[in-house]
């Protein structure tokens, strides 16, 4: 069954850090409006996308902390962002969005939601499960950190699998269907929801895998050259960026390969501050695991597709049929244990 949807990851290129939130907006809506000449249905953009990429930043005053957080339960009623959802109603466009999210108990995540344009509401909200970096800042004053752990609590809200209505016109309702009556892969779009280092761990994929996601979407801040951070070997700025780019493509490329669905990423990018320098590559990706669109650049970019999510109906049923190949009785290990512990020595 052919269910066709066009889809796209907006781009966004330097923020730094005295940015005013109101106005990387309207970036935003510029690249919304963009998205509506092209008949754009679903826009995702990057992870953190308001405000420059802080955890880069050692603060020491709790107040400029809480600038580059959202504050609230409802982020679509949020002064700064609130004209976005707006303008996403007016062009009838869903998006995700990722933002620094502080709950009212005080709790930093690292956070993202969806927002059917249909529904006029978010209807699924993501927090980062995996958080990278350290507590405490490099030793090394010329290092870049990466201070996740330090202003974010791993997410609590699991992968969890949602639909999205009003993508695909004839998608079936459950009102629909007969007894009996088979409707895997004819229904509204399947979709997860993850942020960043979460493409690195194959756990998260799978994880929505098995809930029969067909569409993965998620934006990051990846730093072009971090080698106190990643512990590489020595290599040249330009060198270190190509590796980023690598390793960015290929869990992309791979996992969509190996969960059988498209993916989406988008990249928030370029030098930040005259200093800081974040990858690209923002892309889409099929189920087979080709490259199907690609950004050019490191600027605000819209890269866009029609993509089918029937062409995911081949590998859930025949290479990766969970179903008939898993074995689970193997796999004890992988939940039991979270570190390595090496076999004994001979």
């Amino acid at each position: 069954m052919s269910r066709k949807i066009r889809v796209a990851a907006a781009q966004v290129g330097a923020v730094h850090k005295d940015a005013i939130k109101s106005e990387t907006v309207k970036r935003l809506i510029t690249l919304l409006q963009e998205a509506a000449s092209h008949r754009i249905q679903l826009v995702v953009f990057p992870e953190a996308t308001l405000t420059t990429f802080f955890p880069r930043h050692l603060f020491t005053s709790q107040e400029e902390l809480d600038n580059y957080f959202e504050h609230g339960a409802d982020i679509s009623q949020s002064p700064d962002v609130k004209p976005l959802f707006l303008e996403a109603d007016k062009l009838s466009i869903d998006f995700v969005l990722g933002y620094a999210e502080r709950t009212p108990e005080g709790t930093g995540y690292n956070t993202c939601v969806y927002y059917s344009a249909s529904s006029k509401q978010v209807i699924s909200k993501y927090r980062k499960i995996h958080l990278p970096g350290t507590v405490e800042p490099f030793a090394d004053p010329e290092a870049v950190n990466q201070l996740e752990k330090r202003y974010f609590t791993p997410g609590d809200l699991g992968f969890k699998a949602f639909r999205a209505p009003g993508l695909v016109s004839d998608a079936v309702k459950k009102a629909d269907v007969k007894p009996g009556e088979p409707a895997v892969g004819k229904g509204d779009p399947i979709l997860g929801m993850m942020i960043c280092n979460d493409r690195r761990w194959p756990e998260a994929w799978r994880t929505y895998a098995l809930q029969g996601a067909e569409l993965l979407v998620f934006g990051y801040n990846t730093g072009g050259n971090m080698a106190h951070l990643w512990g590489s070997k020595p290599m040249s700025p330009e060198a270190a960026q190509q590796e980023a780019l690598f390793h960015s493509r290929l869990v992309q490329q791979a996992n969509s390969y190996m969960n059988a669905c498209f993916s989406i990423s988008a990249a928030r990018c370029g030098l930040d501050d005259g200093k800081y320098d974040l990858i690209g590559g923002s892309s889409i990706c099929s189920p087979e695991g080709h490259v199907v669109a690609e950004a050019k650049g490191t600027g605000d970019e819209l890269v866009w597709a029609e993509v089918d999510l029937g062409d995911c109906r081949q590998g859930k049923e025949k290479t990766f049929d969970f179903g008939r190949h898993r074995r689970v009785e193997a796999y004890g290990l992988i939940v039991e244990r979270t570190g390595v512990e090496e076999v004994a020595l001979l």
